[in-house]
């Protein structure tokens, strides 16, 4: 039974990382596809990490970890939700579950009459992307967020200077362009 996992993956956190090794002990020797989403977009305060970088993440942490069996795989958007599901089906290996709490995917995989399974939120508050970026963009411990293979490798690419000067022009617009 192959399963799909669809997420921004911006950075791919410890609660991520919970999620795959459960749903790996749950069904050992079944493949999981681990799709990135919006794969098109990067440098951007939601979508700071470029597809090639959420890939790096994913397999280090992976590779660290000792779980295998799993696939990453960017998938760009198309905006159009009606179509969603087919598309992502042409992109990707044949699946037959699709783990997710997001209830939109959860809505658009339904009615295209694929399995749709909740997977456990791992301390939800605590692991988010956003937290983990607020935490880089503003110098706070974000190292505890994310597998230590992911943090060494944000280190390596210059994350949280990055994410300092992507909050740096977000501030510099929004005080140019209040309202927008």
């Amino acid at each position: 039974m192959t399963g799909l996992i669809v997420g921004r993956f911006q950075p791919f956190h410890r609660g991520h990382l919970a999620t795959v090794a459960d749903l790996r002990r749950a069904h050992p020797g079944a493949p999981l596809l681990l799709v990135i989403g919006s794969a098109q977009e990067s440098f951007t305060a939601e979508n700071p990490f470029t597809a090639g970088e959420r890939v790096e993440m994913i397999q280090r942490a992976l590779s660290e970890a000792r779980i295998d069996g799993c696939l990453p795989i960017p998938v760009p958007d198309i905006h159009q939700h009606a179509q969603w599901v087919a598309y992502l089906q042409g992109l990707v290996p044949a699946f037959d579950v699709i783990y997710t709490n997001n209830p939109l995917t959860r809505l658009l995989f339904e009615r295209a009459g694929i399995r749709v399974e909740l997977p456990p939120l791992i301390e939800r508050e605590k692991f988010q992307g956003v937290v983990v970026r607020r935490r880089l963009a503003h110098r706070e411990n974000w190292q505890e967020l994310v597998p230590p293979a992911v943090a060494r490798y944000i280190e390596e690419i210059g994350g949280p200077e990055r994410l300092r000067r992507i909050a740096e022009r977000s501030a510099a617009l929004a005080t140019t362009h209040p309202g927008s």
